[in-house]
């Protein structure tokens, strides 16, 4: 049989290693966002893309018990008062490409918008143009674009590019998404840049794959996630979520 192969972690009877370090050594001198960027990046952040990694995690942690995974996550925690686990699943099973899973979209249609730049010698507004052009032409919803509760800007955001440009680390990624949201404008559409779009032009400029476009709001996500399931298993009662129904399908019926 073939062994598993990977690159991430080992150990043995006294030590485990992560990436090559130490993991008590990572205990005492790292935080957890250095090791979510090692473990992704196979190397340790600078201070400047830890604080990034770190805001990011800070932002999509909740949204409110309303947003679709906070919300899949308390009803199961409501039905289900065995398993805390199959709970917070639930809510991550949520997260798609409507709800917090646009960000490796986004990095994707940032990466193609980019090389359509420089194959066509455009300047960053213009390909984000076309890029807004093609979408909108396709009928196809633009990722990293609108809110439905922040709809005229979403206030973390600013925070994250006004950090990245602090630090030094914006980059195209960032004008890329700005231009992108300027062309929406010129074109009378009001689509703030949302959280999926914020952290898809940082993690793009911090040279990540496209995948952690979705798997870092997961990872932050779960935490809050375990906040709704811990607060609804201890302040509601089983079974307590009744969503209204209205029933519309045909009438009572003779089996004939």
């Amino acid at each position: 049989m073939e062994p598993w192969r990977s690159a991430i972690a080992n150990s043995d009877q006294t030590n485990l290693w992560i990436r090559g370090y130490d993991v008590t050594a990572l205990m005492q001198r790292t935080t957890f966002a250095d090791v979510v960027f090692l473990l992704h990046q196979s190397k340790l952040p600078s201070p400047e893309e830890r604080r990034l990694i770190d805001a990011i995690l800070i932002a999509v942690a909740d949204h409110g018990a309303g947003a679709p995974s906070c919300a899949a996550a308390r009803l199961v925690a409501s039905g289900n008062r065995e398993s805390l686990s199959a709970a917070v699943a639930a809510g991550v099973l949520a997260i798609g490409d409507e709800h917090g899973g646009a960000g490796a979209d986004c990095m994707e249609m940032i990466a193609a918008g980019m090389n359509l730049a420089r194959s066509e010698d455009l300047s960053i507004e213009d390909s984000a143009a076309r890029t807004f052009d093609d979408f909108r032409a396709a009928q196809k919803r633009l990722p990293g674009l609108g809110h439905r509760v922040h709809r005229e800007r979403d206030p973390r955001t600013n925070i994250l590019f006004g950090m990245a440009r602090q630090s030094g680390l914006a980059g195209d990624g960032v004008a890329f998404m700005e231009a992108l949201e300027k062309s929406a404008g010129n074109r009378g559409k009001v689509l703030p840049i949302n959280i999926d779009g914020a952290l898809a032009a940082i993690l793009y400029d911090l040279g990540f794959s496209s995948a952690l476009g979705k798997l870092l709001f997961i990872i932050g996500r779960v935490a809050g996630l375990t906040a709704e399931v811990a607060e609804e298993h201890s302040r509601e009662k089983a079974m307590r979520i009744k969503i209204p129904i209205i029933y519309d399908g045909p009438p009572p019926r003779a089996l004939t």
